[in-house]
């Protein structure tokens, strides 16, 4: 199974897992059809009678069955769930939240649709059978969690029986990772994979396919010894031996993984944590390279090796150690070229060809976007040897260099005649939705906050706070009354949480009467005299949330979960500067089917005017820089460049103007049309604007048209919907939706943790 694809490691409940896979519907996936079905000729065309013609099609040619149906982008994710990632044989039902996991993986990191079925029966004739008649349907089959030896067999049978690709992810996942680490371990090493030394312990279906494709790439079979928990499989062992392990049996005195590790050059791990001893580790060769695979605890830590031998290079399956081996780097990049090229398999010539991608991708320079979604900047070496998994450039990286492969060694069926153009289109198919909300998580865990929840008589602040304390990613303050926050989490099944978070009461807060002259510092020359101010800073959890953090006793805050964004805005204005002459603006994000827009205005300026306009442009380009993208803002209007002529569109075509003045830095163009601003064959009737591409900042001419817009796609169009995200303001503050789920909390909380909306 694959590994965790976080930076870091989190604490996750019974209870949340739960909720993930029980909210917003059972599952974790939906099946959406990509054609029109509105019309009945729609459906003419969908069904019966338009579908008798690729009917007629496929019969007479069956290679246009990848034209005219899903074939070619659609996976089989297969298991009987004996082998579940670490708990064992659990059976095929219980095992159907990984295989819908792992289908979501595939369409998250290679947009490949995957289907996940699982299999009642742990005979292998049934699974070869039943996985041999659906062969028509998939252009691929992913095996999952299958024991050995059984996987072993069913997979050897079913690469016999079938003409598409047939892939054990938990053998040769694992595998193709390694040795792409194991390429970069050994170059750094500054040794040949011909000459080292490889012990690998581990007897199992990842352990005997990392040694196959290592041996595939050039190590010799007499330099390449294998240890099970019995000891070195060794020519002339009987115990415990099958026709797998025999193939690995080699000439050698080493009868314990002690033994042979003594001037070894390279341990592989897929075994149990603590199989390695420092000892062991102090015995083998200069620059050592150790790969403690085994989950979810290593063969030995990278604290424990570096201890007695700060010159190895030492890789994990965890998220929170660097090098991680994750088979995500893997299977989806595999298939996906797999699949452009209408695999009849996926051979070892392609899987080399993927390891080495990824080796020489680590070697590349870093994007600012991957260090900024880590925290830390990436730099070729010991400590990163392996691309991370949301590196963007993956997608069009490794499965050219897998279609290369699959070409050149006769597997193909249709061949990419076109490589640059194959690697323009995979760049442009991802959604980078997921790669900016991880920057965006990334930044607030190192920031690590203290972040107040003003509401926390609301169950989804409580399980947002419990959430942003138990994900690492700071501290949660919560302001409520202990009895009331305590019973609330009971409710949640959360009550362990009381110990986790800090519950902060006005009532009997320690500074209420600093925070009280404060206030009425603030506000006597605004009509509210000392009473009122005690009264506002004690009984309204927006003003004391506030005046918490007006005082540094707590990082950001985050609020509006309870009550409308206009009512709240106006109440952390007794404390900030947040109205509209102070420079506040509000940015939503609109995300949908692969594109992010940024809306501005749509919480402070009710009607704005070009001067106005031109500052929600310079805030929106500040948002889109915080989120790693390059700013395009275009002033939208019922009208395109004059036409036709309005008074009203005035102001749009002033913006511009003003912008000229200010001498901004991005990219800016208007007055226009929404279609002239996203549509590139729109635009092109307009070759004088200064955009360079579609507009991913967009001003409006009020607000009232900023929020329909955004309620629209949300509601129609199923877009998710991040903000308004409060800019310009002097310290990390936040409003949600009366509306926002517990991951839209979190979201917003992290978008205040990193700053995104601070005055510049």
């Amino acid at each position: 199974m694959t590994a965790n694809t976080q930076p870091q490691k989190a604490r996750i409940t019974a209870e949340e897992a739960l909720a993930y896979h029980l909210e917003p519907r059972p599952g974790k996936f939906d099946v959406v059809p990509s054609t029109p079905m509105v019309t009945q000729r729609d459906l003419s065309l969908a069904y019966s009678p338009g579908v008798a013609v690729p009917v007629q099609a496929i019969a007479d040619n069956p290679e246009t069955a990848y034209d005219y149906t899903t074939k070619g982008n659609l996976i089989a994710v297969v298991t009987n769930g004996t082998s579940i990632l670490g708990l064992g044989n659990l059976g095929a039902l219980a095992s159907k939240p990984v295989m819908e996991g792992k289908a979501v993986l595939f369409k998250r990191f290679a947009d490949v649709n995957a289907i996940d079925i699982e299999l009642d029966t742990e005979d292998p004739d049934e699974i070869i059978q039943a996985v041999r008649l659906m062969g028509p349907t998939f252009g691929g089959i992913n095996l999952e969690d299958i024991k050995a030896p059984e996987c072993f067999i069913i997979e050897q049978r079913l690469k016999e029986l079938m003409d598409i690709p047939v892939f054990h992810d938990d053998q040769h996942g694992t595998a193709v990772i390694c040795a792409a680490g194991l390429i970069n371990a050994l170059h750094l090493s500054g040794k040949r994979i011909e000459d080292v030394r490889i012990v690998l312990n581990g007897a199992g279906a990842a352990g005997i396919a990392c040694l196959e494709l290592v041996k595939a790439m050039g190590a010799r079979p007499e330099n390449c010894i294998m240890a099970d928990t019995k000891g070195v499989i060794y020519q002339g062992r009987t115990e415990g031996m099958n026709q797998w392990k025999s193939a690995h049996a080699v000439a050698t005195e080493a009868r314990t993984l002690e033994q042979a590790l003594v001037g070894a050059d390279v341990f592989l791990g897929v075994s149990a944590k603590g199989a390695v001893t420092p000892e062991m580790v102090a015995s083998m060769a200069p620059n050592p390279v150790i790969f403690a695979m085994a989950n979810p605890d290593p063969e030995i830590t990278p604290e424990e090796a570096h201890a007695v031998r700060p010159d190895a290079i030492v890789a994990t399956g965890r998220s929170d150690y660097p090098n991680q081996v994750n088979n995500v780097l893997g299977f989806p990049y595999l298939f996906r070229g797999a699949l452009d090229i209408h695999a009849r398999a996926i051979n070892d010539e392609m899987k080399i060809a993927c390891a080495r991608a990824l080796a020489e991708l680590a070697r590349e320079d870093v994007p600012d976007e991957v260090a900024v979604a880590y925290g830390r900047k990436l730099v070729f070496g010991r400590d990163y040897i392996i691309p991370t998994p949301f590196d963007p450039r993956l997608i069009h990286v490794v499965p050219p260099a897998v279609a290369r492969a699959g070409m050149d060694t006769g597997v193909a069926r249709r061949p990419i005649i076109d490589m640059e153009g194959y690697v323009q289109s995979l760049r442009q198919r991802m959604d980078p939705t997921a790669s900016i909300l991880q920057g965006i998580h990334a930044r607030a865990r190192r920031a690590q906050a203290r972040m107040i929840f003003a509401e926390g008589d609301d169950p989804r602040v409580l399980r947002a706070a419990v959430a942003w304390q138990r994900s690492g990613l700071g501290r949660a303050l919560v302001v409520g009354r202990e009895a009331d926050v305590a019973e609330k989490l009971s409710a949640a099944g959360l009550s362990d949480a009381m110990q986790e978070i800090e519950v902060v009461n006005a009532a009997n807060s320690p500074h209420q009467s600093r925070y009280h002259e404060a206030l009425y510092a603030r506000l006597q020359r605004k009509g509210i005299d000392r009473e009122d101010a005690g009264k506002l800073a004690n009984r309204d959890r927006h003003v004391f949330a506030a005046l918490m953090l007006a005082h540094g006793h707590g990082d950001g805050l985050v609020t509006g979960v309870t009550r409308k964004s206009a009512h709240v805005l106006e109440q952390i204005g007794q404390v900030f500067d947040v109205r509209p002459q102070d420079g506040a603006v509000g940015v939503t994000a609109v995300l949908h089917k692969g594109r992010i827009v940024l809306m501005g205005d749509t919480l402070v300026h009710e009607w704005p005017e070009a001067e106005d306009l031109a500052l929600i442009a310079t805030r929106g380009a500040q948002v889109a820089r915080a989120l790693g993208m390059d700013p395009r803002v275009a002033f939208l209007s019922f009208s395109t460049f004059g036409y036709p002529v309005s008074e009203r569109a005035t102001k749009m075509a002033q913006a511009p103007l003003v912008l000229d003045a200010m001498g901004a830095d991005f990219e800016y163009e208007g007055e226009m049309t929404v279609d002239v601003a996203l549509n590139p064959e729109q635009a092109a009737r307009y070759p004088f604007s200064r955009l360079t591409g579609p507009a991913n900042v967009l001003v409006v001419p009020a607000r009232h048209s900023a929020s329909i817009s955004v309620k629209l796609m949300q509601e129609m169009a199923g877009a998710t919907v991040i903000g308004p995200i409060l800019t310009g303001v002097p310290k990390p503050i936040q409003i949600c939706s009366t509306t926002s789920t517990v991951n839209d909390i979190l979201n917003m909380a992290a978008i205040a943790a990193g700053g995104v909306g601070l005055a510049r």
